[in-house]
């Protein structure tokens, strides 16, 4: 089975409101979201699909037959459009970067010939996206920025043993990153406010439990968490996990860039 990935481009003005809520629980729900006269987004649309490889043209699907449906989909009913005002589906359903994904799937699933829908990844801004995979709930990421300092030292090798495996990075007085969190969580639309997770109690969250602790910090030196532990990447991210999964319930993932080349990933325990 191949994969292929087609990524596409259109704006559109959207307000997230209901109606029978009075203007301080709109507020209180969903923020500057909730403005009466809307705001909007440029957002980033990323279809994949999977299919097997046609050993004479030796393609899984043309990837002409994919725009014919998605482009031509995405302009009649998305693009430059007020989704509340002139959308059917979101004259019901508020269109949050949840529930824009799921009306994607559900309008896509199944039109293009040739091939299976696989995944769908809505990017509304470069902090926040959702998607959906086939068999799965939606899932919606936020991405999160913080600076600090760490040395890389296990106090179970001998001084020569971490020089030897970190090089630089056992430097004695540390050196510093601008890592990248990816929180994601996962789950269904709530059928009322058409969110997966309140934006703002993540935020609240991730500020009390990650940024407070480890924004402008030295790891080795500042924090309870890494007093005994190396902070090594794969070890943030899965001390990010910890600190974060008694609080959001639903949370699927931890992704953690340290720089533009260094990624890393944890599910948390039993989902590897």
């Amino acid at each position: 089975m191949l994969y292929l990935s087609r990524k596409l481009y259109f704006s559109a003005a959207h307000s997230y409101r209901i109606e029978n809520w009075s203007e301080e629980e709109n507020v209180k729900a969903f923020g500057p979201c909730s403005n009466l006269n809307g705001h909007g987004h440029d957002y980033t649309l990323e279809v994949m699909v999977k299919g097997k490889l046609d050993s004479q043209s030796g393609i899984v699907v043309n990837i002409t037959d994919i725009d014919k449906v998605v482009k031509s989909f995405v302009k009649e009913e998305l693009d430059g459009k007020f989704l509340n005002k002139e959308v059917p589906y979101f004259m019901k359903n508020i269109p949050t970067t949840e529930n824009i994904v799921s009306y994607l799937w559900d309008s896509l699933d199944g039109k293009i010939e040739n091939c299976q829908l696989h995944k769908i990844r809505l990017r509304e801004n470069d902090f926040l996206y959702a998607e959906q995979e086939e068999n799965s709930m939606v899932r919606l990421t936020r991405k999160y920025h913080f600076c600090t300092a760490h040395r890389l030292h296990s106090d179970q090798l001998s001084n020569e043993e971490n020089l030897a495996l970190f090089g630089k990075c056992n430097n004695p007085y540390g050196h510093g990153h601008n890592y990248y969190l990816e929180v994601t969580v996962s789950g269904k639309p709530d059928p009322i406010t058409g969110m997966i997770a309140n934006l703002a109690n993540v935020d609240e969250i991730v500020d009390q439990e990650i940024m407070k602790k480890f924004d402008h910090k030295h790891l080795n030196l500042d924090t309870e968490e890494f007093q005994e532990l190396n902070p090594t990447s794969e070890n943030v991210a899965v001390v990010a996990w910890e600190l974060l999964a008694p609080k959001l319930n639903n949370l699927f993932k931890i992704g953690l860039y340290e720089t533009e080349k260094n990624y890393f990933e944890y599910y948390g325990p039993g989902k590897e």
